[in-house]
């Protein structure tokens, strides 16, 4: 399926790596114009240059988007290299160390609120007037399963993902009648590398496999014992990656306020 987005202009936080980089990738096939974030620059150019090496376009831009005046800039720099954004991917983010709920400092929340929540705020605010204006426009959000499903350590990230879920939900019937529509992601157990290194280390400890086994083994023996995912299968980033270039299309132009979760049926029927 032609998803139609030609020629759109998208900026991604958080694309130096991991998820963001392969929602990047993704969007770039599609056609997209895509600014590749993050805070280290030259993580940022190796994605750039791999979008430029499949015949893509992409532009650089670096900042922390916890700094307003760096958040600024970000925007400007994108407008002016892309010629504008139509689309916003909120990726940016992330848990930090994971605490039992009473030993969990003020100052993480303080934290975890301000790079996963109000940094997503900032570059939203920035953009979404132009959106407006332009009667067109794609906001998703990366969210999480710990919105919906929290465990009971890292309650900062939890709670973080959740207010994304509502902020989701709100700018979407805030935007609607502009021709904008807003949804929110919750990836489950994906393959990254920092994933890969605690499955091979668990593995190795209990001895479920061989550390250096090949990863089918390690996936097999490690994950029934961690989450419960029916497909049996951890996911792919490219799994979260397609269904954000899906919902940025004209396509998904009825689908807003809806939080999406990719996660192999872990999320149990309501």
């Amino acid at each position: 399926m032609d998803l139609l987005l030609a020629g759109k202009r998208a900026l991604v936080s958080g694309s130096s790596v991991g998820l963001g980089e392969a929602i990047a990738l993704v969007l770039a096939d599609e056609g997209v114009a895509v600014a590749i974030h993050g805070r280290d620059a030259d993580r940022a150019r190796r994605v750039a240059a791999s979008i430029t090496g499949r015949g893509g376009h992409a532009i650089v831009v670096t900042g922390d988007l916890t700094d307003g005046a760096a958040t600024r800039q970000i925007v400007e720099d994108s407008e002016r290299l892309l010629g504008g954004v139509d689309i916003l991917v909120n990726n940016a983010g992330g848990s930090g160390e994971k605490h039992v709920w009473e030993e969990t400092p003020v100052e993480a929340w303080v934290d975890a609120f301000d790079r996963n929540v109000v940094a997503a705020v900032r570059l939203t605010s920035l953009l979404l007037p132009k959106m407006r204006a332009a009667g067109w426009g794609r906001v998703v959000n990366i969210s999480s399963l710990a919105g919906s499903l929290p465990p009971a350590t890292g309650p900062d990230y939890s709670a973080c993902k959740a207010a994304m879920n509502n902020l989701t939900k709100s700018l979407s019937k805030a935007a609607a009648g502009d021709g904008i529509t807003v949804n929110s992601i919750s990836p489950g157990t994906i393959l990254t590398p920092k994933l890969e290194a605690a499955f091979r280390k668990t593995a190795g400890e209990r001895g479920w496999a061989a550390a250096d086994a090949p990863w089918a083994e390690i996936e097999r023996a490690v994950l029934p014992h961690v989450f419960e995912v029916p497909a049996g299968t951890v996911g792919r980033p490219e799994d979260i990656a397609r269904a954000v270039a899906f919902l940025c299309s004209p396509h998904a132009a009825y689908i807003t306020g809806v939080d999406l979760p990719i996660d192999g049926g872990a999320m149990p029927a309501l």
